[in-house]
């Protein structure tokens, strides 16, 4: 079996072996530089507070928790990892996301793991409102039947302080509200 680290350094020589105009150089330079997007991103770094609604039955009140977040950047800057923390259906519940800005797509991706299940949601989306509301659109594993479920996520920041987060879920043929979190900056 061959030694990694020898397997890294060949990969390396090989690839740099390849001659890259000054143009495809730009354009790597350009996509691995945070730039605005990124910036705005960075603004919600810390510690926020949340207040949770999770609509399990639209007929019904939706059932309420409260929960905590951390932001921080990663990878200079280009990716903002959010830790959650709280409790749901009596349970104890950590989420996960990583979100950045495609440099080269102009859109924003966005990826979600939680203790709740054992799938990756993946996102995709832009400011219908700059710096204002960010909407995200992706699938998930509808765990009953195994199929993707469409999925919408909608962030609509009030203040430097303060967002809001819906949730929404195709279900027989319309989108259905299933969460909403409210997000204070703590001080």
């Amino acid at each position: 079996m061959r030694n990694p680290l020898f397997l890294m350094i060949a990969l390396f020589i090989s690839f740099s072996s390849f001659s890259q105009s000054p143009e495809e150089m730009k354009a790597w330079e350009s996509y691995m530089t945070p730039g605005e997007e990124h910036k705005w991103l960075a603004s919600m770094n810390g510690q926020w507070t949340a207040t949770v609604k999770q609509w399990m039955d639209p007929s019904k009140p939706p059932v309420e928790s409260k929960a905590t977040t951390e932001n921080r950047m990663l990878m200079n800057g280009l990716y903002q990892e959010s830790t959650h923390r709280g409790n749901m259906m009596n349970m104890a519940f950590e989420g996960r996301s990583i979100t950045g800005f495609d440099n080269s797509k102009k859109m924003f991706v966005s990826t979600w793991i939680d203790n709740f299940g054992s799938g990756i949601m993946v996102m995709e989306g832009i400011f219908v409102e700059p710096y204002r509301v960010l909407v995200m659109e992706g699938t998930m594993v509808d765990p009953s039947t195994g199929k993707d479920l469409k999925v919408k996520e909608v962030m609509t920041f009030v203040s430097k302080n303060s967002y809001k987060f819906e949730m929404y879920m195709d279900m027989g043929g319309a989108q259905i509200k299933t969460m909403e979190i409210n997000y204070t900056r703590e001080k």
